[in-house]
This record gives structure tokens, C-alpha cells and sequence, in this order.
């Protein structure tokens, strides 16, 4: 049986789509994480630090007494420090205290200049760290303009509370900060956080999926980010 040089191509060309089509149908995006912070919710139990107790116990961030060497992933500012730029439209929330920590840009400036890739972004989205190939340069402390980076000036294991085995410590001389607890994530798990927060103010979730419960509460409550005047796109998100 012969076939015609216009039949073969003809047939070359729809067994060539019919693959593209069959790995399109089975192409899955990945997610994008996000957490939307109800600000509200988030004052409601004065003096609440749920939080950022559930954050050190699952990652072994130290407790040091001197301010000047703390550690901090999680933590509280009040609403005019964390959102500076955003106190005149909202007045009534400035003395407001609201959660804040490094925010998993879109467009992270501290991996641009991180010389090691001790800092990287993930696919999901996830600015995470790898704490064996810091330096300690400390160039990607300085590029964030959120203030969401630790050093360790000294060994942070002594002023561990309760060491969790299942996650690693930091050494002096290293930079780390919150990391959306991608080993929660990617066990299919909420981060910390999350899961700790007595008022249900945080919420976890696939901003790139629209039937996602934090698409719907960013589709239908007004929220606002830090410093979005800076082009870094951050994926933590305030309701106000």
C-alpha cells in the first residue's frame, strides 16, 4: 500500500495535534499559595499569640531575649507600621494590631540577589531557603522591604523552648525567615499558623484556583497588601 507525500503529512499533522491535545488535557497547573489575613477577626483576642507560638514550635525558632539578635517569622505590627502608606484610607484601623511575615512575592527581590540561591522561588510560588548555602551576606536582608528576615548573630539551638526533631535548626551565621510551612504544604497540610489561630482570621489556600475558599473571600471582601506601590506582587493579603 502506497500513501501520498499530502496524505502523510495530512495524518503526520493530526497524530501531532493529538498529542499536544492529550497533554494539554493532562497538563495540571500548579497552585499558587496565598494567605488572606482578616484584620478584625486578627485584633479580636487581645494580646493573642497563637500564631507565632505555633510557628517557633514547628520550626524551631529561638526565643532570644535581646531585641537586637531576635528571630522573628511571624509576628504583630501595628496596622500604621505594617501598611504605612495605606493609614490615611483607613484610619480607624491604625493602631490595629496585625499579623505580618515574609510575604511569598510574585516578583521576590531577595532572590535577584541572593549570590548562592541559598534563597529561591518555587514553583507554587513559595519563597523558601536552603540554609546550608547561605552565606550570611545578608544582601537579601537588605532588599526586602518588609523586614522579614532574621540573622543569627549567635547559635539560635540554646534558646530553642522545645526542639521539634522533625524540622532543622539553624546555625550562627545564617539568615532565615518564614517559609509558608512548605513542609506542612506539601504533605497536603495548612500552615501552622493557620491551624493555630483560635479567631479563624487566616486563611490558606490556591489563589490561582477560582472556586478556592480564598479566592472567594478576596472576590468578595476588600483587601489590600503591603507596599504594592513596589511592583513585588505579595501574596499575603489583608481584609479591611
Amino acid at each position: 500500500m502506497t500513501i501520498s507525500r499530502k496524505s502523510f503529512l495530512r495524518l503526520s499533522g493530526l497524530a501531532f495535534f493529538a498529542g499536544l491535545a492529550r497533554k494539554l488535557a493532562g497538563a495540571v497547573m500548579p497552585p499558587r499559595w496565598g494567605i488572606a489575613i482578616d484584620t478584625a477577626k486578627c485584633a479580636e483576642k487581645e494580646g493573642c499569640t497563637k500564631c507565632t507560638e505555633a510557628c517557633r514550635m514547628a520550626h524551631n525558632v529561638p526565643l532570644i531575649p535581646d531585641a537586637r539578635h531576635e528571630i522573628r517569622w511571624v509576628w504583630k505590627e501595628p496596622f500604621e507600621r505594617a501598611l504605612p502608606n495605606q493609614t490615611d484610607e483607613y484610619s480607624g484601623l491604625r493602631n490595629l494590631p496585625v499579623m505580618v511575615m515574609c510575604n511569598h512575592c510574585d516578583n521576590p527581590p531577595c532572590v535577584r540577589v541572593c549570590p548562592t540561591n541559598a534563597t529561591f522561588r518555587r514553583e507554587d510560588g513559595i519563597v523558601a531557603m536552603d540554609w546550608h548555602r547561605c552565606i550570611g551576606c545578608r544582601y537579601c536582608m537588605a532588599a526586602c522591604p518588609y523586614g522579614s528576615r532574621s540573622f543569627n548573630w549567635q547559635d539560635p539551638r540554646p534558646y530553642i523552648q522545645a526542639t521539634n526533631p522533625d524540622f532543622p535548626t539553624r546555625t550562627k551565621g545564617v539568615v532565615e525567615k518564614c517559609t509558608l510551612c512548605v513542609e506542612r504544604v506539601s504533605d497536603g497540610r495548612t500552615p501552622a499558623c493557620v491551624e493555630a489561630c483560635p479567631q479563624k482570621a487566616l486563611v490558606f489556600g490556591n489563589v490561582a484556583d477560582p472556586s478556592s475558599a480564598i479566592r472567594q473571600l478576596l472576590g468578595s471582601r476588600r483587601h489590600i497588601r503591603r507596599k504594592p506601590e513596589l511592583g513585588t506582587r505579595p501574596q499575603v493579603y489583608y481584609i479591611v
